[in-house]
């Protein structure tokens, strides 16, 4: 009989993936802002179609985990937020589209 915890071992990495990318909304603001240089509140907000409070919420964690950078000024007398990816979270992204890969062909 195939010793269990052989089989289920790559099945059960998935366990160890960044929790702060894997989450959909937070891996697919992260991939938006992998292939720009900037991006404003706004402009996320119609993209992603997430409500402001979802979209401030899931900012707010990349923010804390070190992986975007906030900016806020004022242009024209209005509040503008400009989110970028930093270097950390370029990192994170690439760490884990490389372990979803390597979990995927493990599947096969």
């Amino acid at each position: 009989m195939p010793d269990k915890e052989a089989i289920f071992a790559p099945l059960l990495a998935v366990g160890d993936f960044d929790k702060t990318v894997h989450e959909p909304a937070r891996l697919m603001l992260l991939s938006i802002l992998s292939v720009l240089d900037q991006a404003d509140f706004v402009f996320l907000h119609h993209l992603t179609g997430l409500t402001r409070g979802n979209l401030s919420t899931h900012m707010r964690r990349l923010e804390e985990a070190g992986y975007v950078r906030i900016e806020k000024e004022f242009v024209d007398r209005r509040p503008v937020t400009g989110l970028s990816i930093t270097p950390e979270g370029r990192t994170a992204l690439k760490d884990y589209r490389d372990k979803m890969r390597q979990f995927l062909d493990e599947l096969e």
